[in-house]
């Protein structure tokens, strides 16, 4: 049976449409004949949207009882025995009632997709798993129910439901998406402008980066290699030299013209190896290219134009950002550089820019570094001059310009066997030298066309010719070797410097320095393999890149570091030379296991330290915090057992009230401590369940004055899911603060609303405020903020109040109150039959 295909309807924020958008396609496909039914689609009592379901078959839906409740689910077997040829399928990823067939919704969906049905189905942008951390520090929402993303991303199709941020007010103001007693909250809190913007922009680029993959698959399906300018992406071809900034920041300021625009820096490294680049430049440029919203690319090519062409077909480039050569006026003769020659290949579809810079016509600096090899065009010039310069260049002495002395031809052919050595090295000069003095001997000395010399002082100079020739090959290729080593050290040094410097300052992980190697050698994969002991099985403690190898013996280079660890890779053999640098690398690799090892131990002992803090500060607050209660609840004990004192009634009754007072006061001292040694101790286990909150609050005031409090706590509120005596605790401990710091005369305000599917307590004061700065601080144990005096507490209210909220799934922060004021927000889950429909923010149309 073929499976069946999923259609989802994505919106940046409830109300857009999505549910609207969904019955308007299903009753398109009734109206063509479909055999179409609603599985499941959630109206939240929206007219319109109740409006849209008429006409539609409806399943029945499937009643589970939970914890006293009835609620109701799709009917995942009534939609299996119904077979329909599509279902709708609203809220992709609502989570199911605890008894249900499955834990969430899109698992439902996937077992209709498997039995051959077609669903359709709606998700906000918000419920996506990646963009749970995004969406919360936007909209300090925290949103529990998600779908993978892969789950949308496999979508047949993916359609998205778009409205303004204005548009989407004005349809919230007008009532069509929430109750009139929600709206002002709704508008306030998650449906801010900002909020909703920047909602709608997670949605267009998630869904513009969906599209990007399928034409990227559709390319690679139809074989397609020509460039489709859907999108402006701008390759950057870098170097390594300083000019690369200049080019990344020109390709920038292009893509900033076009919508969408991205920039694709990238460096070409040739196969054999480490280059001569400055791998300090290199990664300045690579953190520039990021900053600016880029990404660095590595690839291995010793055809560099070829090279870079491929890399922009292959990511559908539209434009290439290239320098102006670096190379001197003289050296265009030996070529016309890669500038010149990507803009002749690229053809019509690619625009290539050349771009001016500050290090043109100043030289390319040291030769590329490759070791003791000349490369292979090099070796194939030098023997071409060498064999057959020398035959050309008799053909020319004697049809062109014959007879100009034997002298002026030793120095031709001495000249052609420098060029052999410069181009070729050693063994081509030598052969040129005697390929040349054999031709000098049989066409320029006499007697002519034989081997034989007939004057003593020819074959002096036939001997000197061939010695010199050998000579200054020798030097010549010596010296070329010599460059190339110095370069090749130069870049190893730069290498190990800037990477002992990163490995040093903690820069660099594990995995960005194992991705380092693989860029520098060229090769496939990456790991670092350790093992505790000789007989135990090796672990891969980090790897970079496809198929990395298990085991040393499995790599095709092994670097052992020490008795127990190995860096190995794969792709291909180095060669000796390179096998210095690498046992570098291997070295620095087992400095970042070890300071990472470290870092833990430090992260241990910091514990233990802070644990030591507390002990320390919980002494001095039982040496002087907890005595003062004690000092006045023993004088006034002692003054009520004197004898020679006659206290009157009013007297004793102010004296016990002392006592009480003291009494009250330690215990919720004794109290507070021993909370926070709970919390220290992660002894803390709450017992959730659903509870009302205007049950909760006024018990939690029993320990300020009556008149120090203004309650504002709806009947309507949903229900929460905490632990009832843990949330009481925490609301005692910040009202106890506010009124204890609020002016005289002034009330503290404790109201509480329902913001997306959590209920937020808000506890408002007029006190001076707290400044930005110290708004984390006041939450730390043993903090007093401002002039507290000594003797009122000893600084862990708030503390016990943040980890008792913690505890709940819930958060506590505190805020500005407008006109002056401190505001402490608590913030905490509703009740999971509220989660099933949600009073803000819903995923649903209108």
């Amino acid at each position: 049976m073929a499976r069946g295909t999923l259609r989802i309807y994505l919106g940046a924020a409830p109300g857009v449409g999505k549910t609207y958008a969904m019955l308007s396609e299903a009753h398109r496909r009734v109206e063509r004949g479909t055999d179409c039914v609603v599985a499941f689609v959630e109206h939240h009592h929206r007219p319109r949207t109740e409006v849209m379901l008429h006409g539609l078959e409806q399943l029945p839906r499937r009643e589970i009882e939970y914890r006293g409740g009835i609620f109701t689910e799709m009917d995942v077997d009534a939609v299996l025995r119904r077979a329909p040829k599509v279902a709708l399928v609203d809220e992709l990823a609502h989570t199911n009632v605890p008894g249900s067939r499955n834990t969430k919704r899109w698992q439902d969906v996937e077992e209709l997709l498997a039995a051959g049905i077609d669903v359709i189905s709606t998700v906000n942008i918000q419920h996506l798993e990646s963009l749970g951390d995004v969406v919360e520090s936007i909209t300090g929402v925290r949103q529990r129910e998600t779908v993978p993303d892969e789950v949308v991303r496999r979508a047949d199709q993916i359609e998205l439901v778009d409205m303004s941020p204005q548009a989407l007010r004005r349809r919230m103001a007008h009532g069509n998406i929430y109750k009139p007693d929600k709206v002002d909250a709704a508008l306030s809190n998650y449906f801010r402008p900002g909020n909703l913007t920047a909602l709608r922009e997670l949605a267009l680029l998630w869904v513009a980066d969906r599209v990007d993959a399928y034409l990227t698959e559709y390319r690679s399906e139809h074989r397609v290699s020509t460039i489709w300018g859907s999108r402006e992406r701008i390759v950057v071809g870098l170097t390594g030299g300083p000019e690369g900034r200049t080019l990344i920041r020109r390709a920038a300021r292009l893509a900033e013209k076009g919508a969408g625009g991205e920039v694709m820096a990238v460096y070409i490294s040739r196969s054999d190896g480490l280059t001569a680049v400055s791998p300090k430049e290199l990664a300045l440029q690579r953190t520039l290219v990021e900053d600016l919203g880029g990404t660095f690319h590595q690839v291995v090519g010793d055809d560099i134009p070829a090279a870079l062409l491929d890399f922009a077909r292959g990511v559908n480039a539209t434009q290439i950002v290239l320098g102006v050569s670096r190379r001197r006026s003289w050296q265009y003769v030996f070529g016309p550089g890669v500038g010149a020659t990507v803009a002749r290949e690229s053809g019509p579809d690619l625009d290539v820019h050349l771009i001016t810079h500050a290090e043109v016509g100043k030289g390319r600096g040291l030769p590329v570094a490759r070791g003791a090899r000349l490369g292979r065009s090099r070796v194939i010039g030098g023997w071409l001059a060498g064999v057959l310069g020398p035959l050309l260049l008799t053909w020319l002495l004697n049809s062109v310009v014959p007879d100009i002395g034997l002298a002026n031809d030793m120095l031709l052919f001495l000249t052609l066997t420098v060029a052999a050595a410069l181009l070729g090295g050693l063994l081509p000069a030598l052969a040129s030298a005697v390929v040349g003095s054999t031709l000098l001997n049989w066409f320029f000395t006499p007697p002519v066309h034989t081997l034989t010399i007939a004057d003593p002082q020819n074959i002096v100079a036939i001997v000197v010719f061939v010695g010199v020739a050998v000579a200054v090959a020798s030097v010549v290729d010596l010296a070329a070797r010599r460059t190339h080593q110095a370069a090749r050290l130069r870049g190893e040094s730069e290498i190990l410097s800037f990477l002992a410097g990163n490995v040093l300052r903690g820069e660099t992980g594990l995995e960005d320095l194992l991705e380092r190697v693989r860029e520098t050698f060229g090769m496939e994969s990456v790991a670092l393999l350790e093992r505790a002991g000789e007989k135990d099985p090796w672990t891969c403690a980090g790897s970079v890149g496809p198929r990395p190898a298990t085991t040393p013996d499995a790599a095709d280079v092994d670097v052992p570091v020490g008795d127990h660890m190995a860096l190995s890779l794969r792709g291909r053999v180095l060669p000796a030379a390179d096998r210095r640098v690498l046992a570098a690398f291997a070295a620095q690799a087992a400095v970042v296991v070890d300071r990472r090892r470290l870092k833990g131990e430090a992260d241990r002992a910091e514990k233990l330290a802070e644990g030591n803090r507390i002990r320390t500060a919980l002494l001095a607050a039982v040496s002087h915090d907890l005595r003062t209660p004690l000092a006045g609840i023993k004088a006034a004990v002692t003054s009520l057992r004197s004898d020679d004192v006659e206290w009157s009634e009013e007297d004793q009754a102010e004296l016990l009230e002392a006592i009480e007072e003291g009494a009250d006061r330690l215990d919720q001292l004794v109290g507070n401590l021993l909370d926070m040694s709970r919390l220290q101790t992660g002894t803390v286990a709450p017992v959730l369940r659903e509870t009302d909150l205007d049950e909760v609050v006024p018990m939690a005031l029993g320990g300020v004055p009556e008149d120090s409090v203004e309650l504002d706590i709806p009947e309507t509120l949903p229900m929460v899911h905490v632990d009832r005596g843990l949330l009481e605790r925490a609301v005692a401990n910040v009202v106890e603060n506010a009124v204890k710091h609020s002016p005289p005369g002034e009330k503290v305000l404790v109201s509480a609303s329902a913001l997306a599917n959590r209920v937020e307590v808000r506890v408002v004061d007029r006190d001076p405020g707290v400044p930005d700065e110290a708004k984390e601080r006041i939450f730390e144990p043993f903090q007093r903020y401002g002039d507290s005096p000594r003797g009122v507490g000893v600084g862990l209210g708030l503390a016990v109040a943040r980890g008792f909220t913690e505890a709940l799934r819930g958060t506590v922060h505190a805020e500005d109150t407008p006109g002056g004021g401190l505001t402490m927000v608590l913030s905490v889950p509703m009740a999971p039959e509220r989660l099933e429909q949600p009073a803000l923010p819903a995923t649903a149309g209108p």
